[in-house]
């Protein structure tokens, strides 16, 4: 008995991959595009090909294969009795029912046999669904999302049959027991619930982040002389997001252990796990892990109690390409997959790239503890291009023809044929180079020297980016300080712009801490945080969960904003006052110019007017003054005229003198 499943959770990056049960016959794979693809895995084959209406917008996030048999033929109320032949073949090929979980809370049924959507669960969730399970026995599925809640679905009604809240925060994985009466989730701790009564019956605490895999290892106890009331005394496996160990946990009935017993160490985080489950006492549980690095871990160990210290894996698989033809460098093929055969000695492996992936047998040889499968994967592509169901073929045209392709008119382009493109990359290397030395290519990809290529030289590599997906995923500070100080635009750029999706939002959450620290630290982060948003905007709109992943961001950003209209104002009342300052000392600093008017004109008025008048009343008045003085003047004068004259009659007379009368003088005359 084997169990397969591509760990849960709520990573966008990690395409959701499932084996069908029995034989492992089937694999289905969702890639980045959309699209669900059933492969045959004895012939690589594609047998279908499904595109959902809302591919774009609701994105496939989990796959979950019917159990064979699992689903209960749909209900005979009624004298339909005509159906009953088809329901019966229905239900021998439960099997080939998928569900397919989504972005936006709604879980659709493919049917392989039909080639079509059977139908569609809705009003269940309002989030994003992270993990689907189906019941061995009675055919209900049961779900998980972000919205923090676990429903247990009615496939041929294709209602709600219960809802419950499972956890504080979202809920990532689900398991069900072996007797099929319990159920396990994981959200920030990892439940043990009762079905029949929706109540928790065991809790146990030890991941730090959201678990992405839950399994059952084992079906007995390991003390088989006590009674077993179908879960106490059993093992389970949980592996977590960024988490590099596997923790296996044990049931047991006094509820006093809640930590797990005992742990495997892998060597990066777990995408994909596979294992045969124990059935007896003896027999060792067989594991085999993906990892997110592409590499493969096998594991064989009899679960007897704890452990203290992390086991290592027994072997590990890589698959690398040759380099004998195009590329003296054997470059590492990334192994998307993993299954246990019926048998349990040999491996169903999956790699290449998830549009157009190879599914190989391979027989299991643990004795070696490090096993590298040399695999050519162009020609291997090759092959199975020529033999897929697709009939478009490319056409090999010669130098001289020319072919136009679509897009700006007249626009003409060579299709050059396939070995001409062979010979040129071979006649790069000339006979007589000599290979470099790793010790060259180690200092071609020192971060530090940032040079221009020079003809003959060795190749600068994209160290940047491999670096800073290398810290952000080990979390190392030297790291991350050595490839975030760096300062130019350019080299910033194009560092975001080669760096994986998965590694954006453990970027952002690096700068948002980083922008918390010094200053000089944050205006130097925002250069980092403007090109994630430039270049990264298509990707994280797609996110539904982008709130809360740039909560503590937005908050940070709103708690300096607070201040600019403050310091706004204050800007602009100090630009006027040192713009009037810059003024009055360019006027103090320029010569003195005549300011005396040559012209002044003023217009009379009635003020004018009076103003004359008592200039005219002060001159009468000093007029005034004058004529008295002159009449004072000539009545003294005239006085003494009088008084002379009297004088002198006086002596006249006593001289004996006296007028003559006026006759006498006229005689005289």
């Amino acid at each position: 008995m084997a169990a397969a499943g591509a760990a849960c959770g709520g990573d966008a990056s990690r395409a959701p991959c499932a084996f069908s049960p029995g034989g492992r016959r089937s694999l289905a794979l969702c890639g980045p595009d959309g699209r669900l693809r059933v492969w045959d895995t004895p012939s690589s084959r594609l047998q279908h090909e499904y595109v959902p209406s809302a591919h774009l917008s609701a994105a496939c996030t989990c796959l979950a294969w019917a159990p064979p048999g699992g689903r209960q033929s749909p209900s005979k109320e009624g004298p339909q009795r005509k159906k009953r032949k088809s329901e019966a073949a229905e239900a021998g090929e439960q099997f080939d029912l998928l569900a397919i979980g989504t972005a936006v809370g709604s879980i659709l049924l493919y049917s392989t046999v039909k080639g079509e959507l059977q139908s569609k669960l809705d009003g269940g969730h309002d989030n994003r669904i992270n993990c689907i399970r189906w019941h061995q026995d009675n055919g209900c599925l049961y779900s998980c999302s972000e919205d923090k809640h676990i429903v247990e679905w009615n496939t041929q009604t294709c209602k709600v049959k219960c809802k419950w809240k499972g956890d504080n925060s979202s809920v990532s994985c689900l398991c069900i027991s072996p007797d099929g009466k319990m159920l396990l989730s994981a959200g920030r701790t990892i439940k043990l619930w009762d079905l029949e009564t929706k109540e928790v019956y065991r809790n146990f605490t030890g991941h730090a982040t959201a678990v992405s895999s839950l399994m059952f290892t084992t079906v007995r106890p390991p003390n088989e002389s006590q009674p077993f009331d179908g879960i106490t005394g059993l093992y389970f496996l949980s592996g977590a997001a960024r988490d590099r160990l596997l923790s296996v946990w044990q049931i047991r009935s006094d509820r006093k252990d809640k930590n797990a017993v005992m742990s495997f160490t892998v060597t990066d985080e777990p995408v994909f796990i596979d294992l045969t489950v124990s059935e007896s006492k003896e027999e060792p549980v067989k594991l085999a892990v993906v990892c997110r690095d592409g590499q493969l871990h096998l594991f064989e160990h009899i679960l007897n109690g704890y452990c203290k210290k992390p086991l290592t894996s027994n072997c590990t698989i890589q698959i690398a390409t040759s380099g004998k033809d195009s590329d003296a460098t054997p470059k590492p093929v990334p192994i998307l997959a993993a299954a246990f055969c019926s048998d349990k000695q040999s491996l169903l492996l999956v790699y290449g790239n998830t549009l157009q992936p190879i599914i190989e047998r391979v027989s299991l040889n643990t004795t070696e503890s490090h096993v590298c499968l040399v695999r050519d994967v162009q020609k291997t592509m090759a092959l199975q291009t020529e033999m897929s169901v697709t009939k478009v073929k490319t056409p090999v045209v010669n130098k001289e023809a020319k072919v136009l392709v679509p897009g700006i008119p007249g626009h003409s382009a060579t299709i050059k044929s396939q070995s001409s493109g062979m010979q040129k990359l071979e006649s790069k290397r000339k006979p007589g180079d000599k290979e470099d030395s790793i010790e060259d290519r180690l200092g071609a990809m020192d971060i530090d020297t940032v040079k221009i290529k020079t003809k003959g030289g060795l190749p600068q590599t994209d160290s940047f980016a491999v670096l800073l997906v290398q810290g952000l995923e080990s979390n190392d500070p030297v790291i991350l300080n050595k490839v975030l100080q760096t300062r130019k635009e350019a080299l910033i750029k194009n560092t975001i712009a080669k760096i994986p999706v998965h590694a954006v939002i453990p970027l952002l959450h690096e700068i948002t801490k980083r922008l918390q620290g010094h200053p000089y630290s944050a205006s130097h982060m925002v250069r980092w945080l403007k090109s994630v948003f430039t270049i990264h905007a298509s990707y994280l709109s797609t996110l539904p969960d982008l709130v809360p992943q740039l909560g503590m961001l937005y908050q940070l950003m709103e708690s300096r904003v607070k201040t600019l209209q403050k310091l706004s104002r204050l800007h602009g009342k100090l630009y006027l006052i040192i713009t009037q300052v810059a003024a009055l000392e360019k006027i103090q600093d320029a010569t003195d110019i005549n300011q005396t008017a040559k012209l002044v004109y003023e217009e009379e008025s009635s003020e004018d007017g009076s103003e004359d008048e008592m200039i005219a009343d002060k001159d009468s008045d000093e007029n005034w003054d004058e004529d008295e003085e002159k009449g004072e003047q000539s009545d003294e004068e005239e006085k003494g005229e009088q008084s002379d004259e009297q004088e002198m009659a006086i002596e006249k007379e006593i001289n004996g003198e006296s007028d003559l009368d006026p006759e006498n003088e006229s005689e005289e005359e």
